[in-house]
C-alpha cells in the first residue's frame, strides 16, 4: 500500500439479502486530495462510504478489502469501531437539520463528541467548541453554542455539522452531499472551507456527489459509479476532458441546456402591483409592540400566458414568500391581477374556485405526498374537490391520461409513493397539479434534490407541457443554470428586495448589480451560444 493511501477498497462488494448493489470496487483516497465519488441516484455511492466504514444495518453483506492507513477494518471489534468513527474517520451528511438533535443545543451535540473520545468536559468542553465554531466562520460563536439547531440557518446548521465532523481532528473526512440543499453562494463557501480544513489538518476527503460543477472545481480525482460498479477513475481534468465510459460522458453531458420556446406578444396571465408581505413579531408579556418583519418589500411583476418567469435569490431572501403572497397562501398587501379577477379582493368560495387555476409543485416530492395514499388518490384528489360531478370511470380515466402526460405507465396508479425514484415521484407531483388544466403553476425549487440526468428529463417534460398547454411558470430555484434553460424572464431577490429583472439571458450574461454578479460566479455558468 502506498504511504500516501488514506482509505484504500479492495474489490468491495455489499448486498442486502440476494440484491447486491456494490459489485467488486475498488478506489484509494489518498491523504491531502478530495476524491469524489459520483452518480446516479441508486449508484452505490453513499451505501460505499456506509458500508466501507461499518455504517449499514446488521442484514447487509459486506466482502472485500477494507483498510484506513494500516488498520484492517474488516477485523476491528465494535468497541474499536467506537473508537474509530467520530475520532479518525468525520462525517458530514446531506440534511444537517435532521443529522442534528432538535432536543439538544449546539454546544452540548459538539461537547458530546469531545467528552466521547477526548475525556473533555465542562468549561474546557466548552472553550474547544467555541473554539471549533470560529474555526468554521461561524459568527458570534458563544451565543450560537447555546441556540437550537431550528435558529440557525441551512448553511449554520452544516458548519455545526462540519465543526462536529473535524472535533477529533480525524485523518478522513466523508462528505456526502454536503451542499444538495444549499444556495449557490453558500455551497462555494462551505467547500471552500473544507478544502481549507482539509488543507490544514492533513486529511483525505471522499466527496459524495451527483453534481459535478461542484466536482470539477473542488475535486481532485474523480470515481465514477452506475448500478453498484466501476465505471472509471482519473484526475478531475482527464475525466472531463477525455471521459472513458459511456456513462461519464452521460452524465457530462446531462447538464441542463436549451432555452424556453418563445412566447411571443402572449396577453398577461397575472399581474401583481406593489405586492408586499410583513410578518407581526410575537409580543412578549408587558412588552411594547414591535414593528413588524418585512419579509417581501414592495414590488411589480407580471407573467404572460405560456411564459416562465424565474425567481432567483440565496435562502430568505423572499422567493417562497412571494409566490405564497401570489397564491394567497399568507397575508399580503398590493394588487393581485388574475386573468382579469382581482385574486386580492377574492376570500371563501370564490377564492376556492380559483384555485384550481393555481397550482403548485413543491421541492421535495416525497414530503408533499401521502405515504398512505395510492398514487391514482393522490393525483385526483383535487379532481374530486374541484369537479365532484364526475363519475369514477371518468376520473380513472383523467388519472390514466394524465400519468401518460407526464411519461409514467398507466399500471402505477395503485403504487404507493415510496415505491419510486426521486424523479418519478415528482412527475406524479406534476401529474396532481396538471390534472386541474390550471393556468399557472408555481414550481418552488423542483428539481433541487434531483440528479443531473433526472433535472435535465424533468426540465423536457415542463417545457414540453408548457408548449401543449399554454401553462405559465413562476420558477423558483437557486440553480442558475436550470434557471437558464426553463425561464424567459427572471427576478433576483436579496433579502425581500428585488434587486434587478429582465429577459433571462441578458440578465446571466450581463449581470448589472453586484449581487446577481456574485450568484453567476458561484454558479458557474458557462455562457451559451
Amino acid at each position: 500500500m502506498n504511504n500516501d493511501t488514506l482509505l484504500s477498497l479492495d474489490r468491495l462488494s455489499i448486498g442486502f439479502g440476494d440484491t447486491t448493489v456494490v459489485k467488486e470496487l475498488s478506489l484509494d483516497v489518498r491523504r491531502g486530495e478530495t476524491l469524489a465519488l459520483v452518480g446516479e441516484s441508486g449508484s452505490g455511492k453513499s451505501v460505499t462510504a456506509l458500508g466501507a466504514l461499518n455504517l449499514l444495518p446488521p442484514n447487509a453483506t459486506i466482502k472485500g478489502g477494507r483498510w484506513l492507513g494500516d488498520t484492517d477494518l474488516s477485523r476491528l471489534t465494535p468497541r474499536k469501531w467506537q473508537g474509530l468513527l467520530g475520532n479518525r474517520v468525520g462525517f458530514v451528511f446531506q440534511e444537517p437539520m435532521t443529522s442534528l438533535n432538535p432536543l439538544h443545543t449546539i454546544g452540548r451535540q459538539l461537547a458530546e463528541t469531545l467528552r466521547l473520545h477526548q475525556g473533555l468536559r465542562g468549561r474546557g468542553a466548552r472553550h474547544r467548541c467555541r473554539e471549533l465554531l470560529e474555526q468554521v466562520r461561524l459568527p458570534r460563536a458563544e451565543e450560537l453554542l447555546d441556540a437550537w439547531p431550528h435558529q440557525l440557518s441551512g448553511g449554520q446548521r452544516q458548519r455545526v455539522m462540519i465543526a462536529m465532523a473535524i472535533a477529533n481532528q480525524p485523518e478522513l473526512l466523508v462528505a456526502d452531499e454536503p451542499t444538495t440543499a444549499l444556495d449557490v453562494t453558500v455551497q462555494q463557501e462551505v467547500l471552500a472551507l473544507l478544502a481549507e480544513l482539509r488543507d490544514h489538518h492533513g486529511m483525505g476527503m471522499l466527496f459524495i456527489t451527483h453534481d459535478l460543477n461542484l466536482v470539477r472545481r473542488h475535486a481532485d480525482r474523480v470515481c465514477v459509479m452506475r448500478h453498484g460498479e466501476h465505471q472509471e477513475t482519473g484526475t478531475v481534468e482527464r475525466v472531463f476532458q477525455s471521459p472513458q465510459s459511456a456513462h461519464a460522458r452521460e452524465l457530462l453531458d446531462a447538464e441542463p441546456e436549451g432555452v424556453p420556446t418563445p412566447c411571443g406578444d402572449a396577453p398577461t396571465l397575472i399581474e401583481a402591483r406593489q405586492l408586499s408581505v410583513t410578518f407581526e413579531r410575537r409580543r412578549r408579556l408587558f412588552q411594547r409592540r414591535q414593528p413588524g418583519f418585512e419579509a417581501l418589500a414592495p414590488l411589480d411583476l407580471h407573467i404572460a400566458a405560456g411564459e416562465t418567469l424565474g425567481v432567483v435569490g440565496e435562502s430568505g431572501s423572499g422567493k417562497t414568500t412571494l409566490a405564497s403572497a401570489l397564491l394567497r397562501l399568507n397575508q399580503a398587501k398590493g394588487v393581485i391581477d388574475f386573468a382579469g379577477a382581482r385574486l386580492d379582493q377574492l376570500s371563501g368560495k370564490a377564492l376556492r374556485q380559483q384555485r384550481r387555476n393555481l397550482q403548485i409543485v413543491f421541492q421535495d416530492p416525497y414530503g408533499s405526498l401521502s405515504p398512505r395514499m395510492p398514487v391514482a388518490d393522490i393525483i385526483s384528489e383535487g379532481l374530486r374537490y374541484h369537479q365532484p360531478e364526475l363519475s369514477e370511470q371518468e376520473v380513472s380515466a383523467r388519472v390514466r391520461a394524465t400519468l401518460r402526460e407526464v411519461e409514467l405507465p398507466e399500471h402505477v396508479a395503485q403504487r404507493y409513493p415510496h415505491e419510486f425514484s426521486g424523479g418519478q415521484r415528482q412527475r406524479i407531483a406534476v401529474a396532481r397539479a396538471i390534472i386541474l388544466e390550471p393556468r399557472l403553476i408555481v414550481l418552488d425549487e423542483p428539481t433541487s434534490a434531483l440528479d443531473r440526468t433526472v433535472q435535465k428529463q424533468l426540465i423536457a417534460l415542463l417545457r414540453d407541457l408548457q408548449a401543449r398547454r399554454g401553462l405559465s411558470y413562476l420558477f423558483i430555484s437557486h440553480d442558475l443554470a436550470v434557471v437558464r434553460a426553463m425561464a424567459h424572464r427572471v427576478m433576483v431577490l436579496k433579502e425581500g428586495r428585488l434587486i434587478e429583472q429582465g429577459p433571462c439571458m441578458d440578465v446571466l450574461s450581463r449581470p448589472a448589480d453586484p449581487y446577481t454578479r456574485a450568484l453567476v460566479k458561484a454558479a458557474g455558468l458557462v455562457p451559451q451560444g
